[in-house]
């Protein structure tokens, strides 16, 4: 029987089981994928943590996952354009992609470029859209200074590429570690900690239009002390500093369209952009995924490969 990752009740990492399942059924407008690769995302940690109850509460027992990259098995009554045997790259919001097989909704596809590998195709969803809408929230491009903090993660190392991309000066705050990646895509790295204000003015010659947190932690606080106005700043994960400061907070749901999937992917087919792969579990090793995902010290995506 094919196998999918499950929750009975909100926890650590120790709740989630690999289970044995009945195979997924493709109703009208749906299709069956045999997942190839599929990303993880801090925010399935925190559903499964139990800490979005109240806005995204879970039934029991629960699947996991939305993003996922894999080949058509079957498809049900009106799939159009979509066929058994077609590479694709989706999503699903019902939690289920961390799995063998999922059943995707044929508006959630984008055909898979061969250019784009598997695990990057399968951690696109979430991140890619991510930073596609956190860059259009502050409208950083050409002749614009932007911040981006948790430059290197999973996230951050997207928006840095799109925002360069877009015409944009780059300043990334990372560890010493993720520097000379960030420098070879154009990014100026600056080291965050103590002192980071100082550095940050430093790099940008006094000029600061932009900036994306993507890690928490005060970074609202930062963008504030260096003079960013709070309608060019965008968070998407300090909700008490929007309260605080009225700074945006979009994400993913702002750009969550199999249009976005398929721009961002024809991105990296033609070169323009790379989903960095920080490591790659099989499903059976799911809870050590979420391990190392907490440490928050990846550079990129880490992926589960049924």
């Amino acid at each position: 029987m094919p196998k999918a990752v499950r929750f009975d009740e909100y926890g650590g990492v120790d709740v989630l089981r690999v289970a044995e399942v009945e195979r997924p059924v493709p109703g009208p407008g749906q299709v069956l994928v045999r997942v190839k690769a599929a990303g993880i995302n801090p925010g399935e940690a925190g559903i499964r943590e139990g800490v979005f109850h109240d806005r995204y509460p879970a039934t029991f027992p629960s699947g996991q996952g939305s993003d996922f990259a894999g080949v058509i098995e079957e498809v049900g009554e009106g799939a159009g354009r979509f066929a058994a045997g077609d590479e694709v790259i989706g999503f699903t919001n019902n939690r289920a992609s961390h799995a063998e097989y999922v059943v995707a909704e044929v508006g959630e596809l984008t055909p898979k470029p061969a250019e784009v590998p598997w695990e990057a195709a399968g951690a696109l969803f979430v991140a890619g859209t991510t930073a596609y809408a956190s860059l259009r929230a502050v409208a950083a491009g050409t002749g614009d200074t932007l911040v981006v903090s948790g430059a290197a993660g999973g996230v951050g190392a997207i928006t840095v590429q799109l925002a360069r991309h877009a015409g944009a000066t780059v300043i990334g705050l990372a560890s010493e570690p993720n520097h000379a990646w960030l420098a070879d895509r154009g990014v100026i790295p600056v080291a965050y900690g103590e002192g980071v204000a100082d550095r940050v003015r430093e790099a940008s010659g006094g000029r600061i239009d932009a900036f994306i947190d993507t890690f928490g932690s005060g970074y609202v606080d930062l963008a504030i002390e260096l003079g960013v106005r709070p309608d060019r700043i965008n968070t998407i994960i300090d909700w008490a500093a929007v309260a605080k400061h009225g700074v945006k907070a979009k994400g993913n749901g702002d750009a969550a369209t199999a249009e976005v999937l398929a721009e961002l992917a024809d991105l990296i087919a033609k070169g323009a952009l790379e989903v960095p792969i920080a490591r790659v579990y099989p499903l059976a090793e799911v809870r050590e995924a979420y391990r190392e995902l907490a440490r928050r010290h990846t550079r990129g995506k880490i992926v589960l490969v049924p």
